[in-house]
């Protein structure tokens, strides 16, 4: 039986909360110079927003064996600073506060790793909004055990259940929300919906060829379509 609404919001940061883009390409861009290979272009090094960093690297011109050291660059000057390049998107803010009011339950699922997660989230002033603070920001491992948007849910949905008010938390009561395929591919591994946001960094029909149940234009359309929607049954 279907009920209105869900009762916790997954999100994502990077591209859904907040416009990282800036901190980011330039990691990017420092890690083909550390390499000395060639710098993608600007299109290119958009696509490195939101999926894990030894996916992307290897897809566009780095070498397998070189990949880690990539990834250890990259983490160099991002985790020095570039990390705070960024700004909450106007809006975002406002709609959390409504979810929070109308009851809903916020956390962060996220493919960054998780202590640089929580960073951000001190920084922008995320975790005002979950109930548990960090302790409601979930994210890859450093080590990449865990990596994968799907491993980073499994990783939420454990952690929310083990607070008290949530031990029963099924699958059709959660919904993602995210701006790439892998956030809608991650969801539907678990049995969850995804909400698609427009204003990150998919290319156009990206998420609506993933299988997004919905994609919102607006922070405020993203409001009216989570309190809106029926549940879907995850089976």
């Amino acid at each position: 039986m279907s009920a209105p609404g869900y009762d916790v919001v997954l999100l994502d940061l990077d591209g859904t909360l907040a416009d990282s883009a800036p901190g980011i390409v330039a990691s990017v861009r420092h890690a083909y110079a550390a390499l000395g290979l060639a710098v993608p272009p600007d299109d290119v090094l958009r696509g490195f927003i939101g999926p894990p960093l030894d996916d992307t690297f290897p897809r566009h011109g780095v070498p397998v064996d070189q990949v880690g050291a990539a990834v250890a660059a990259y983490r160099e000057v991002y985790a020095a600073g570039k990390l705070f390049d960024n700004a909450l998107f106007p809006g975002i803010p406002a709609s959390l506060t409504t979810l929070r009011d109308a009851g809903v339950r916020l956390a962060l699922a996220t493919s960054k790793p998780e202590p640089l997660a929580r960073r951000i989230a001190t920084h922008l002033g995320i975790d005002a909004f979950l109930d548990r603070g960090l302790d409601d920001v979930f994210g890859a491992t450093l080590d990449g055990t865990r990596r994968s948007k799907g491993d980073v849910i499994a990783h939420a949905l454990a952690g929310l259940r083990a607070d008290a008010g949530l031990v029963d938390l099924t699958a059709d009561a959660v919904v993602m929300v995210g701006d790439r395929e892998h956030d809608v591919h991650g969801a539907a591994e678990h049995g969850i919906a995804c909400v698609g946001v427009a204003w990150g960094y998919a290319d156009p029909g990206e998420l609506e060829a993933a299988g997004a149940r919905a994609v919102v234009g607006s922070p405020a359309e993203l409001v009216t379509t989570v309190l809106g929607l029926a549940r879907r049954d995850a089976g």
